[in-house]
């Protein structure tokens, strides 16, 4: 089974993705990754296409309602991780996420838990690419447009445990290293479209 091979990783071996589940979901209304997407909520259709890809592990970074979130993953294989500072923006999730892989990991991918057309193909096609390259930034991309999931290397880890939502978190990384950047493109528009207002649900049964 996979698992397995998942256990036999050594030391700093592992590429984790980070899935950011801790948002407030403020300009949705209510909790929008515990809405239902063909019978599935949105959180874990994410979290077990998340675990059907190549990625070593699945880290949920935890912090609204963090009880119905680990409630709608109870019974699948990923680590949860609390962020108690979730307020503070996303910035902070990426920051615990990364934190609490550190030690183990020689990349991190991160994919905000609001992405219902992601396929494990585009994971797949971001690990490839940081395997192939050995780049210490790939993103997922459409047309040349960048989504996510967006992977950093060990190398990056010490300044992406820097960022700060006021210097624009990740953006900012992803602006420095802009030249050293893959893009891994995944032909699928699923990279790029996240859910923010409830009218977003009700398009998505006409699909993307």
């Amino acid at each position: 089974s996979h698992t397995g091979d998942r256990r036999m990783k050594g030391h700093a071996e592992r590429i984790s993705l980070i899935v950011l589940a801790a948002g407030k979901s403020s300009r949705f209304g209510s909790n929008k990754l515990l809405m239902k997407l063909n019978g599935e909520t949105l959180i874990r259709r994410v979290v077990r296409k998340g675990l059907e890809s190549r990625a070593d592990e699945v880290v949920v970074v935890a912090g609204y309602e963090a009880e119905k979130i680990a409630e709608a993953l109870k019974d699948l294989h990923c680590r949860l991780v609390l962020n108690p500072a979730f307020e503070k923006g996303q910035s902070s999730s990426v920051v615990a996420g990364v934190r609490f892989v550190r030690s183990h990991a020689k990349a991190a991918m991160i994919l905000p838990a609001d992405m219902p057309f992601l396929e494990v193909a585009d994971i797949d096609r971001v690990i490839d690419e940081f395997n192939c390259s050995g780049a210490s930034l790939v993103a997922a991309s459409y047309e040349g447009r960048i989504g996510h999931p967006i992977l950093f290397g060990v190398k990056l880890f010490d300044e992406v445990l820097r960022i700060k939502e006021e210097t624009f978190g990740l953006k900012e990384i992803v602006r420095r290293y802009h030249d050293k950047m893959k893009l891994a493109e995944t032909g699928s528009r699923g990279v790029l479209v996240d859910v923010d207002v409830p009218g977003d649900f009700e398009r998505l049964g006409a699909g993307i």
